[in-house]
């Protein structure tokens, strides 16, 4: 008896080992929730400055759209809020439409968000999340860093107490660093302090909610103390309540002239988002599903355009704030919308008070953690060449802006694959003296793997491109064989595929051979490669007969042709 109790409490303790283990990440996803708030309300806030619009429809942002992204959505770490990309884009289309802080620009802005939803609900139809398939880890790296740079050096401004008006992240440096004479000395201690103390705090108490204590000490300090009196700049008046739902009063011509900017925007929420998404799915080991994110961002987007308020993106920059705090699921994201809602209704008035300095001190040390050094030095040191790729991202990001340095990035990745596609390694195969097994060599001019004999392989799809640098191979070892070639059999364990321009030079080229009674036999040929070979000709010039599944079949039947002509095998 003693022992089966003592089994069955046993078995209940551990029973309680996950239940509390859950607990205890839902507490931690709570806490970082309310972290992410303190940090992402005011910015939010200052991302209303780049749209035009009304600093509460800043919140808006990150009330419906949010908990429709989390119920959508695939990603654990995603937060879909204001963003400054396609703030940027959206404004300056719809700024020449209308006049920007008015109710006709408003309802431009909040249809942008709509049209945005259903193109991106056609995007998930047509399941395009495999864009993001394009974005390797090396361009990640070097996303994030860019990112992180350029959203830092915007933060120098309002830490400095400066006022600069380049949006360039470039031209902002060289603005602030024009303007260090004018800095305001208390905004400057001030932002010290606060980077310090978060700074110092991550390395001590990494999980202590350091910017929900700095945003609420200083805004009381503000308010009893008066910081403005010092020169130090508060967020100001913001108006409360919450969105009313409605659909925005737009004329159909006006909706037409609004698809090339929305367009843009769409792009980039699925790059941008996609990147953001990936980076940190692959730092915590989680699924990814691409297409799931894309129905997420519609139904986020579409919540966005009803609500009054506009565009929302996957945000690095919050993403990057949700995990630092802790957050490990959507119920950060859920807890920061409720955040959001309280404050609406209730906590307006006090917020006014916030220093402008304090929050671009807080996104400034979170900048700082996305670019990633440890793993710019692991890429340096495994392939330089796609450390260059990770800094000619990040520089694309700093210098041209997210959106181009995300597109760059995708082009530049595809080039580099493209380039490998077209100079793939080429092997001639020869038995080796000591296993007498079949090795791979690289291909030079007077080698054989036999006295007759060429085993050849081309490692990599033939195409318009690298089609040359076949026939060129296989013409330098026919050509300079110490003894006249009588077969030439091609591994062909690593083509699968062969295009229009490249089985035309195939044919001509076994055409060629023929003529020099060199006899061409595949091996290794896969059911997709038959089917190409049989639809490009390629088969009626080798012969059926010479086309095997398997590389020693292949061989064996190129030492028979051999033999039948008095030629020595191996």
């Amino acid at each position: 008896m003693q022992t089966g109790t003592g089994g069955s409490d046993s078995g209940a303790m551990a029973d309680d080992v996950p239940a509390r283990n859950g607990l205890r990440a839902r507490l931690h996803d709570i806490m970082a929730g309310l972290s992410l708030a303190s940090m992402n309300i005011p910015q939010v806030l200052g991302y209303t400055r780049i749209a035009a619009m009304p600093a509460v429809t800043g919140l808006y942002t990150v009330l419906l759209p949010l908990v429709a992204f989390a119920c959508f959505g695939a990603s654990k770490h995603l937060v879909v809020a204001a963003d400054s990309a396609t703030a940027a884009i959206f404004s300056s289309a719809v700024g020449r439409m209308a006049t920007p802080g008015s109710a006709h620009y408003m309802a431009l802005v909040s249809m942008v968000a709509l049209l945005s939803a259903g193109f991106l609900l056609v995007a998930r139809l047509f399941r395009l999340g495999f864009l993001a398939d394009f974005l390797s880890r090396t361009v990640l790296v070097g996303f994030l860093a860019g990112v992180g740079l350029q959203v830092a050096l915007a933060m120098t401004r309002d830490m400095l107490g400066i006022t600069t008006t380049a949006h360039n992240p470039v031209l902002q440096l060289f603005q602030t660093l024009s303007q260090l004479a004018y800095v305001n000395v208390p905004t400057l201690l001030l932002s010290g302090c606060i980077v310090a103390i978060i700074m110092a705090g991550d390395r001590l108490t990494p999980r202590a909610p350091l910017a929900l204590v700095t945003v609420v000490g200083t805004i009381v300090a503000s308010m009893t103390c008066g910081l403005s009196r010092f020169g130090i700049e508060t967020i100001g008046p913001i108006a409360g309540g919450l969105p009313r739902l409605s659909i925005p009063d737009v004329s159909w011509n006006d909706m037409l002239a609004l698809l090339p900017s929305t367009t843009s925007c769409v792009f980039v929420i699925i790059a941008q988002s996609a990147a953001t998404s990936r980076a940190f799915a692959q730092r915590f080991h989680d699924p990814v599903d691409d297409n799931a994110d894309i129905l997420g961002l519609c139904a986020a987007n579409a919540a966005a355009g009803l609500s009054g308020t506009f565009t929302v993106n996957g945000s690095p920059t919050q993403t990057a704030m949700a995990v630092r705090a802790g957050g490990r699921s959507q119920l950060a994201q859920l807890t920061f919308a409720i955040v959001t809602m309280l404050v609406l209704v209730f906590l307006t008035a006090p917020l006014q008070y916030l220093p402008r300095c304090v929050l671009a001190s807080i996104v400034f040390t979170v900048a700082l953690g996305m670019i990633d050094l440890r793993a710019m030095a692991a890429i340096r040191r495994e392939s330089p060449g796609e450390f260059g790729l990770a800094l000619v991202t990040a520089a694309a990001v700093v210098g041209i802006g997210v959106e181009q340095g995300i597109f760059l990035a995708i082009a530049l990745s595809l080039f580099r694959h493209v380039r490998h596609s077209y100079e793939p390694h080429t092997m001639i195969l020869r038995r080796d003296g000591q296993s007498g097994l079949l090795e791979p060599y690289d291909v030079r001019p007077g080698q054989q793997t036999a006295p007759g004999l060429i085993v050849y392989r081309f490692c990599a799809d033939l195409f318009y491109a690298n089609a040359t640098r076949f026939a060129h191979d296989v013409r330098v070892l026919v050509d300079n064989a110490p003894t006249p070639v009588r077969c030439l059999v091609i591994d062909a364990s690593a083509i699968t595929d062969i295009d229009f321009s490249a089985a035309s030079d195939l044919r001509d080229l076994f055409t060629a051979l023929r003529g020099r009674h060199v006899t061409v036999i595949f091996g290794r040929v896969t059911p997709y490669l038959r089917a190409d070979m049989d639809r490009h000709r390629i088969t009626p010039v080798v012969g059926a007969a010479n086309i095997h599944a398997q590389l020693h079949t292949a061989i064996a039947a190129a030492q028979q042709a051999m033999a039948g002509s008095d030629t020595p095998h191996p």
